[in-house]
């Protein structure tokens, strides 16, 4: 799960050797290009669910063609989100980000679009193989992309143009290849160009197992390719919530970044960019654990097994709490030397200090919160794989606008010499919020009534999701 996110962290890698104020560039465009696709990211997560549970009661069959519909739907999205990239000038205006910063950013989120199908359709096939246990595929397919990414979008970031030199070896061999292939150094556009390329690898390698003899004997892949409009109501009755959730909170962390702390400044942006890309880097191995609990509980509600679901909700947690509690103490032990891994040494003395500062600070504030953020992921996780998906979607949306554009509106209304730190401070507040709401949630219980594989496409009308069959 840490695969997309650690393409982004070498974007701004790379592009902080061109400037830092290309960070900031970077994360912006790469938010405005990520809050639309999160909400079909969020609804084929529940392809996890059905492949889980299905496989729990012994029918493993029937769950790839929820994942060939998730494909179709994907590509149906993608082509009406499009013209979307022709607003996103509009959006920064709106935002009142630096003209120079949107211009870059424009550019940078227009490229991510344009391959975005690669992203969605990669995460479709990949509930496929956390439902049925092997997310191995999944993670192997994801360093191999990473590693391409690393050297293509070098190359094309810099091109046949000057290295720089803290880059040492590893420079000098891009620097070789950009030479060799004249390519003219690309910049920021460079960047997002080698994404995509790396997320057609990391389609591919999971798509060809999915393919293969071996798993198409087990759950019979190739012959469910086709549009099924049962299977499609299923993962948008479903999934809509998980979608909306997703998408929301994107939307209200795009407003807290975009506005709440890029307004105050471009040393503001760049500091909140980095710090972001850190706490992107314990959430998402975090959302992992998550979507390994969803695949879990499915399968052992499948069985009819509600005490191991409960049980493994518990181990899930324990797990997920003590990476995150861990990444909390390395953002606060190593704050200055976190941040400053993005600042290249020709910065002026007075911007690098400054965006140090403020950095640290929001790390800080990223750090207080890890522990509540774990707790969030994985109780969401755990009542998805019940098929409880709405009430924590209108918790995340309440929350998230209530408390992260609300909150931190006030917080800098009321707190001005906080400046964007306040914001900071209010989204700790909404993390902490959601976890109490969740978890209470699912200490009532009310996700043991749930019957999902009652309604699925070829179900029998007396068939129940717990059944004790286990053929697996």
């Amino acid at each position: 799960m840490a695969s997309y996110t650690l393409m982004t962290f070498t974007d701004k890698w790379l592009v902080s050797r061109l400037g830092p104020e290309l960070v900031g560039a970077q994360g912006n465009g790469g938010l405005a290009a990520w809050v639309p696709q999160s909400m079909m990211y969020g609804t084929l997560q529940i392809i996890n669910t059905y492949v889980a549970q299905n496989m729990g009661a012994g029918r493993r069959e029937r769950g790839a063609a929820y994942v060939w519909n998730g494909i179709w739907l994907s590509i149906i999205f993608w082509l009406l989100l499009q013209p979307y990239t022709l607003l996103l000038p509009g959006i920064f205006a709106l935002a009142k980000v630096d003209a120079q910063q949107a211009e870059l950013a424009t550019q940078y989120g227009r490229v991510l679009i344009y391959g975005c199908v690669l992203n969605m359709a990669t995460r479709a096939l990949s509930q496929f193989f956390f439902g049925t246990h092997q997310a191995r595929v999944v993670m192997i397919a994801g360093i191999v992309a990473n590693v391409i990414n690393l050297f293509v979008a070098a190359v094309l970031v810099f091109g046949n143009g000057p290295i720089p030199e803290d880059l040492g070896r590893f420079g000098r061999v891009v620097g070789a290849i950009g030479r060799w292939a004249d390519i003219a150094p690309m910049g920021i556009v460079g960047s997002a160009w080698g994404t995509v390329i790396a997320t057609f690898v990391e389609l591919a390698i999971p798509l060809a197992v999915f393919l293969s003899p071996r798993i198409n004997a087990q759950f019979g892949t190739r012959r469910a390719w086709r549009w099924s409009w049962p299977h499609i109501r299923d993962i948008v009755r479903l999934g809509w919530p998980g979608g909306a959730m997703f998408a929301n909170e994107m939307v209200c962390w795009g407003f807290f970044m975009v506005y709440l702390v890029s307004h105050f400044g471009k040393a503001h942006s760049s500091a909140g960019w980095i710090a972001h890309q850190y706490m992107s880097l314990s959430f998402m191995p975090a959302v992992g654990i998550s979507v390994a609990t969803t695949a879990l509980v499915g399968k052992y509600i499948g069985m009819g097994r509600h005490d191991l679901a409960e049980h493994r909700f518990w181990l899930s947690l324990k797990f997920a709490a003590g990476y995150m509690g861990l990444c909390g103490i390395i953002f606060v032990v190593f704050r200055g030397p976190l941040i400053g891994l993005f600042i290249e040494n020709d910065t002026a003395p007075g911007i690098a200090s400054e965006i140090v500062r403020l950095g640290s600070m929001m790390l800080i504030a990223t750090a207080a919160f890890q522990l509540f953020d774990a707790g969030a992921m994985v109780t969401s996780g755990a009542l998805r794989g019940a098929g409880d998906t709405f009430f924590p979607g209108l918790a995340t949306v309440v929350a998230s606008w209530g408390i992260i554009v609300g909150g931190g509106l006030l917080m800098i209304d009321q707190f001005p010499k906080l400046e964007s730190i306040g914001p900071w401070i209010a989204a700790a507040a909404y993390i902490f919020s959601l976890c109490v709401l969740l978890l209470g949630r699912f200490l009532t219980g009310r996700w043991r009534a749930i019957r999902l594989l009652e309604h699925s496409p070829g179900a029998e009308p007396t068939q129940a999701a717990g059944s004790t069959t286990d053929g697996i």
